[in-house]
């Protein structure tokens, strides 16, 4: 039998960085400055910088950054804000924190990410435009677009973009997977006028805890937001707002996202290279492999791949020790929380089908190229085993 492959391994990246974090913690240590201070306002200007943008703001997660971002864009109570049923219930989980309330569109069978067709065809069909864009069923202002840069790779902003300015629709980016990734050459997290992050610990750049940050070009939106993230304030005891929250990223995380910031554009580009592994050797199976398109640049947070009769396959790479996941089993539309939304199976059929079939392979930067042929070499069995159902069961081959 193989020896195991973890999904995930931060182990290995934390030791590669160990020394450093320590230092910068025991900095905020000796200091005793643990909310706000120059480890966050350090953190904050470094990653304006990487994302090539203007402003920066930590917040506490990946979900605050996205409520955040859609209050400071303008983004009112009772409000609809378009996305995409294929992505982590955070997206429009956001939306509904920020009062608003979610309209779904499908996504391209291709990129996984939102169709830029399907956004043009719920505004035709379900929307009367004027001075602003209206739901003619609900009555409700549709205010924003906010499509997803899901995995890693950026989602197709020219003609989203070129839409979002036909209707008169601001912009929220959800580039919580897609830290590094590039389209036409530019930074994902400066498309539209505001971006969310997510610092999850297994994502691309991730704190040790929870952490998030909202990127934007607008100094009025960079400021709206720090208010938001601090009660309301904009000064100590001048609260300008009723609708803050406690949304501020500690020290101690920035202080880490500081320091793994040096390194992510090293282990983004081992990511691209396990995935060229990968996309190589799965080429003869029955397996339909990450696409990324000419003009962006792909940053593998999820190397997903779509293959019939995924749970059973999952299972048998289980018995072998290899660790996958899905993302995400269950389109948003049919999960319990959102039925009054009444929206059938059906709905968004290309969502439906990617739900059922994609499985997520182990990535992650310190990934060998032994362990990847391992992976592939118990893929490559268990699409057998599935092949020839009554077959008796041997063990997955040794990858050598």
């Amino acid at each position: 039998m193989t020896a195991s492959v973890p999904f995930v391994d931060l182990r290995a990246m934390h030791e590669e960085v160990r020394e450093e974090i320590e230092a910068a913690w025991r900095h905020i240590v000796d200091h005793s400055s643990f909310v706000g201070g120059p480890a966050v306002s350090g953190f904050e200007t470094d990653f304006a910088a990487y994302c090539e943008s203007p402003y920066a703001v930590g917040v506490g997660s990946g979900t605050d950054a996205l409520r955040i971002a859609l209050q400071a864009v303008g983004v009112r109570p009772g409000d609809m804000v378009i996305t995409v049923p294929h992505t982590f219930i955070a997206t429009i989980e956001a939306i509904a924190q920020a009062g608003a309330v979610p309209a779904l569109v499908d996504i391209d069978p291709t990129s996984l990410s939102m169709d830029p067709a399907a956004v043009r065809e719920f505004v035709e069909r379900e929307c009367a435009s004027g001075d602003s864009v209206i739901h003619r069923r609900s009555g409700r202002r549709v205010s924003c677009l906010l499509p997803v840069d899901l995995y890693g790779h950026p989602a197709d902003w020219q003609p989203l973009l070129a839409l979002a300015r036909e209707a008169g629709l601001a912009v929220v980016e959800d580039a919580c997977q897609a830290h590094g990734a590039r389209y036409r050459g530019r930074a994902c997290g400066t498309f539209g006028d505001a971006a969310a992050f997510s610092f999850y610990p297994g994502k691309n750049l991730g704190a040790m805890g929870e952490a998030g940050a909202i990127v934007t070009a607008r100094a009025d939106v960079a400021e709206r937001c720090r208010i938001l993230r601090d009660h309301g304030q904009q000064e100590r005891y001048v609260h300008v707002t009723g609708d803050g929250s406690n949304a501020r990223l500690d020290a101690l995380q920035a202080a880490v996202l500081q320091v793994k910031l040096r390194h992510l554009d090293r282990w983004n580009e081992r990511r691209r290279a396990a995935a060229r592994h990968y996309t190589e050797r799965l080429s003869p199976l029955e397996v339909v492999t990450p696409h990324e398109r000419d003009e962006c640049r792909h940053v593998y947070h999820i190397y997903a791949v779509l293959v019939s009769e995924r749970d059973q396959i999952r299972r048998r790479l289980d018995s072998r020790g290899i660790g996958t996941g899905i993302h995400y089993p269950v389109p948003l539309h049919l999960q319990p929380a959102y039925r009054a939304m009444g929206l059938p199976p059906g709905s968004f059929p290309v969502s439906e089908q990617a739900a059922s079939r994609e499985l997520s392979l182990p990535m992650f930067p310190h990934l060998s190229d032994d362990q990847i042929e391992r992976v592939i070499a118990a893929l490559r069995w268990a699409l057998e085993e599935k092949a020839s159902p009554n077959r008796r069961s041997v063990s997955a081959p040794e990858a050598r």
